[in-house]
């Protein structure tokens, strides 16, 4: 195992977890399979840069990530994400908030489990693929 690469030094898990459980998340890249998860090809994207899932668990990685078992709404996928690679949509900064407006912002909060109606049109960069997938590396 000595090919595994870490990120850094730092050890997420002294810290207490970014999300909770049912937390509502939108991936911040295009995830594809690295070959850990069964039953899609290596190379197969598994979540689009934007879609929306929740939290179901949380478990660790080498004793030191968090990682974060996400359900998406779409495709009911269950994919382990590290905290890096996830945007909470419950703890949006006041930042965000106000660039959104009132009318996305309550759209945002109707999305809710078992939802499949598309509550936020993905940005166009998104729906051409043109954004750069992101292929974890365990």
């Amino acid at each position: 195992m000595g090919d595994i690469s870490r990120d850094s030094d730092t050890v997420e898990l002294t810290a207490p977890p970014e999300f909770s459980y049912g937390e509502r998340v939108v991936t911040r890249y295009t995830i594809r399979n690295d070959g850990t998860y069964c039953g899609k090809d290596i190379g197969e994207v598994l979540a689009h840069k934007g879609d929306i899932g929740f939290v179901t668990s949380i478990g660790n990685f080498l004793q030191q990530y968090y990682i974060y078992a996400v359900e998406f709404l779409d495709t009911g996928n269950r994919v382990g994400m590290r905290g890096r690679e996830l945007v909470s949509l419950d703890k949006l900064p006041p930042h965000v908030i106000e660039a959104l407006g009132p009318e996305k912002l309550e759209r945002l909060r109707e999305i809710r489990p078992g939802d499949q109606s598309d509550a936020l049109a993905q940005p166009p960069s998104v729906q051409s693929g043109k954004e750069p997938d992101h292929v974890r590396v365990a």
